[in-house]
């Protein structure tokens, strides 16, 4: 498998009375749907360590894999449809999440880049 060019990293925090083995399993089903059509790569879950960096990192850290920008836009209109089994299981995982801050990250530096002439 080609490596991964891209990473969405989502950061969450949970809501008021929402159990974090709840909120995982929702959202393992919502991304494994979107893996499972091929609109992802891949998906991890990781969760912060309490008193280990500020709150604005959120609680959870969520980074999906895709291979490049088109197949992050299928991933989104996919979703942005709002309809089926995907809009419930979004549904499911936003009203468990608050304060969502989000990332795009690449794989660097690019396969393609020359390196040794850069001017700056």
């Amino acid at each position: 498998m080609a490596r991964p060019n891209w990473k969405v990293i989502l950061a969450r925090t949970l809501g008021p009375g929402v159990r974090d083995t709840e909120f995982c399993q929702e959202l393992d089903r919502f991304l494994g749907c979107l893996r499972g059509e091929g609109r992802i790569r891949a998906h991890r879950i990781t969760r912060r360590k309490p008193g280990f960096g500020p709150p604005s990192l959120g609680e959870f850290q969520v980074e999906i894999e895709v291979a490049d920008l088109p197949q992050l836009d299928a991933a989104l209109r996919r979703v942005a449809a709002r309809e089926g089994e995907i809009e419930s299981l979004h549904a499911a995982v936003n009203s468990k999440a608050h304060n969502a801050t989000s990332a795009l990250y690449r794989d660097f530096p690019d396969d393609f880049r020359a390196r040794g002439e850069e001017k700056l």
